[in-house]
């Protein structure tokens, strides 16, 4: 399932960002690219997030993209996480994540470190470093399921 899931996500490379849009070549923000992944791997998306702010440090009520992920995901902690998993952020402890990605093959370099495939606002898809300051941030690291 990681395979297919990395496979669709390395698609969206180079898409350009575009709050709320969930299609490759065309334009999505991060959670677009979840969901056109899911589109991609699964077929019909199980729901519709609605209407959502572009302002990721935002406050509300709740934690609306952790419960979704918790409903439609397998939670796996992340010394299991792996390339082609969901990994959910927040910008500071209390908040609720707003910034998502899928995990992709390190790169050849020193530490093997892995790298991001997400949305980057103002730029596009891209396939980045997880440098220690995102790391920092996980809130929540989580697996596709296999539904067949």
């Amino acid at each position: 399932m990681r395979a297919l899931v990395l496979a669709a996500a390395r698609g969206f490379l180079g898409t350009p960002y575009r709050h709320q849009g969930s299609r490759a070549g065309v334009g999505c923000d991060c959670l677009g690219l979840v969901r056109g992944v899911w589109r991609e791997v699964y077929g019909a998306e199980p729901e519709t997030p609605g209407p959502y702010s572009a302002d990721w440090a935002e406050t509300g009520s709740g934690d609306p993209m952790c419960d979704a992920a918790q409903r439609l995901f397998r939670p796996i902690e992340w010394g299991e996480a792996a390339p082609g998993d969901l990994v959910l952020f927040r910008w500071r402890e209390g908040r609720p994540a707003k910034h998502c990605g899928i995990l992709d093959a390190p790169d050849g370099g020193a530490g093997r470190t892995l790298r991001l495939i997400h949305a980057y606002e103002g730029a596009s898809v891209v396939s980045s470093v997880l440098t220690p300051g995102w790391a920092g941030r996980i809130a929540g690291v989580f697996q596709f399921i296999n539904r067949s």
